[in-house]
């Protein structure tokens, strides 16, 4: 089984990102992970320790997760819903290369695909899109959290090499103290010019 779920939809700087799990069907992710929901409506430490547990299950095999990254760039030059679908995409196909399963398993191996809101698998898939899945769903919300704890990290690491932004703290998205910045600054390389052009 695979959840999916993105983060950095919305911010008016970086990429956005989508985190892939997956996990053998009978795995309890609300066992193995505690406290595991939205990653929205969790602090930052406690993403971070759920994501440190997810590093440490994949060491053991049982888990598995990607995360994928669309620029900037990307989202400017195609919109905001190819890139996601793209990234989804690609991290389905990463983490489930056979649709049915794996061809010498029989049913037994066939994949399902949960996702979050108004996501989509390729039509290949089995797949079930749930409204606040990353809520509702122990697997979406640890994709969820994969893609949220990715992306912020990267957003920190970016902000020293563009440090008058502020992107440690608010992680490119529209708060007054970035719209101050960019007043004063003007967008620099990995600003969404489509999304400033629509404040």
């Amino acid at each position: 089984m695979l959840g999916v779920d993105e983060a950095g939809r919305g911010p008016l700087a970086g990429p956005v990102a989508v985190g892939v799990v997956a996990v053998l069907e009978g795995f309890d992710v609300a066992v193995e992970f505690p406290g595991v929901r939205d990653s929205k409506k969790l602090s930052e430490k406690r993403r971070e320790k759920l994501f440190t547990l997810l590093e440490g299950r994949v060491e053991k095999g049982d888990v598995r997760f990607v995360v994928e990254l669309e620029s900037a760039e990307t989202i400017d030059e195609e919109g905001i819903v190819t890139a996601v679908r793209r990234a989804v995409t690609r991290g389905v196909n990463t983490l489930a290369p056979h649709p049915f399963g794996c061809p010498d398993a029989g049913d037994a191996a066939l994949v399902e695909v949960l996702l979050d809101g108004s996501l989509n698998a390729p039509p290949e898939y089995k797949q079930q899109t749930i409204i606040n899945g990353d809520d509702l769903v122990p697997l979406i919300s640890l994709a969820s959290i994969a893609a949220k704890v990715t992306r912020d990290r990267l957003m920190i690491k970016l902000a020293t090499e563009f440090p008058e932004y502020g992107f440690e703290k608010h992680k490119g998205y529209g708060t007054r103290a970035h719209y101050e910045a960019l007043a004063t600054h003007g967008p620099c390389a990995i600003h969404r010019r489509s999304f400033l052009h629509d404040k």
